[in-house]
């Protein structure tokens, strides 16, 4: 069987879409974990499934390149809302995640404006293992958590020259206290609108920028008193524009590009 795709990128953060509207998914977790491999496959952080909806212009489901599924990926759905929407000759498109209705715009410089919805903050919500305060866990270095329809863990550092992330990372992705595993992230404050955002993406390892991260780490900043409603988030491969104003959605800007088209044997 071959399977067509298009490989994009958010910021070096690279993802690959599969169109199966109007057949059947042909996506499985064996599928994408082959497919993700960088030295065997196409390589990616994320996969995203485009599937016919009847209340938005498309459903999207989420995969890790290990295989795992996942809610929501800010990078992928900029990248599938801007190939809907030039398919359509549109400028917004609403898709349906495991997340809630996404609504997406293109904004006049040609970004891609998506709101994320309202984060989550209860233990139970992101998960934690046990009932916590998730502004500051009891972890070292108390970093704050949060849910972008998926976990998140923040840990605000002085320098971020002097964080061993692939180290560090993938200890706290797996510790216990994260039943499903998190994200983590690491914040350097360069003032209150303006932070150097370095990641560790669940499933993926070290990633040049990831949208929902950058939209955890605003949020658990501004939980913490630290930035304003509206951040820059500047991530190893570039920069995105997160704003939240404390109690509603949170709303992602950012660029998105088409790398490459192709077809997969998966036989």
């Amino acid at each position: 069987m071959q399977l067509t795709f298009h490989k994009m990128h958010a910021n070096g953060d690279d993802f690959v879409i599969v169109d199966s509207r109007n057949s059947a998914n042909p996506v499985t977790s064996a599928i994408v974990q082959r497919m993700g491999d960088r030295y065997r496959g196409v390589g990616f952080n994320q996969l995203a499934v485009l599937l016919d909806c009847d209340d938005a212009d498309a459903r999207v489901m989420f995969w890790n390149a290990d295989g795992s599924a996942l809610d929501v990926c800010g990078s992928a759905t900029r990248g599938a809302a801007d190939l809907l929407m030039r398919e359509a000759n549109v400028t917004s498109v609403a898709l349906r995640t495991n997340r809630g209705l996404l609504t997406c715009e293109r904004t006049p410089t040609g970004d891609i404006c998506v709101d994320m919805g309202v984060p989550l903050f209860g233990w139970s919500d992101i998960p934690l293992a046990q009932e916590l305060d998730t502004a500051v866990l009891p972890l070292a270095g108390s970093p704050t958590a949060c849910s972008m329809g998926n976990p998140h863990c923040t840990y605000f550092v002085d320098d971020l020259t002097g964080v061993d992330i692939a180290t560090i990372g993938p200890a706290i992705e797996t510790n216990a206290l994260f039943p499903l595993k998190t994200n983590v992230h690491f914040v350097q404050i360069i003032d209150r609108t303006h932070i150097r955002l370095r990641i560790w993406e669940r499933g993926a390892g070290v990633a040049l920028g990831s949208g929902s991260c950058s939209c955890g780490a605003v949020v658990n900043g501004i939980r913490r008193g630290l930035l304003d409603s509206t951040v820059e988030v500047e991530c190893d491969g570039g920069s995105v524009t997160v704003q939240w104003d404390g109690v509603g959605a949170v709303v992602l800007i950012g660029p998105v590009e088409a790398s490459f088209s192709g077809t997969m044997s998966q036989g």
